[in-house]
């Protein structure tokens, strides 16, 4: 038993020291890549994370319940379509975390305006409902959102990291 001690201490003792040592490391000696662009394509629920023209991630997504083609107006439950930007986020979303997307464009507005329509807003990159975070993946059998793109949260929080304020996000149909 003490021969086992005497070989046991040294090394727990070198192990412990290890730890310590790479516990003050970075976790990688590279900056993370932060994504410059975001594209959604409505038609095949595909929202891609890139970098300089390389996808980086790629997330099935649900989009709103509302029919095919570009929001027109406040209700209509569609996912806008065109050229946007990440402007601003909301840690305490009723949907996990959700990003700000700028919608309505000046495009959008002069659509709503000839329809005699208000065009709506408020439409974001979101996780589940709380609460519901334990459907998972299985939100993407519908689109369920008002206009809005949903994940799942624990992708809502790789999202949430890796993309900045001001990253331009596309939305095709």
């Amino acid at each position: 038993m003490t021969a086992i001690r005497r070989w046991l201490t040294p090394v727990i003792v070198l192990l412990l020291i290890t730890a310590g040592f790479y516990a003050w490391l970075p976790a990688s000696p590279f900056p993370p890549i932060a994504i410059d662009q975001i594209v959604v394509t409505k038609s095949s629920h595909r929202m891609v994370l890139m970098h300089q023209s390389s996808i980086l991630r790629s997330y099935q997504v649900s989009l709103g319940r509302g029919s095919i083609g570009p929001k027109t107006r406040a209700g209509d439950h569609r996912t806008p379509e065109g050229n946007y930007i990440i402007d601003w986020r909301n840690p305490q979303s009723r949907f996990h975390r959700s990003l700000h997307i700028s919608f309505p464009n000046s495009g959008d507005l002069q659509r709503a305006k000839q329809l005699g329509a208000a065009p709506g807003g408020e439409i974001m990159i979101h996780g589940l409902q709380n609460g519901l975070g334990w459907i998972g993946r299985f939100h993407r059998w519908i689109d369920w959102t008002d206009g809005c793109i949903a994940v799942t949260n624990s992708e809502m929080d790789q999202i949430w990291r890796e993309v900045p304020d001001g990253t331009r996000i596309e939305i095709r149909p």
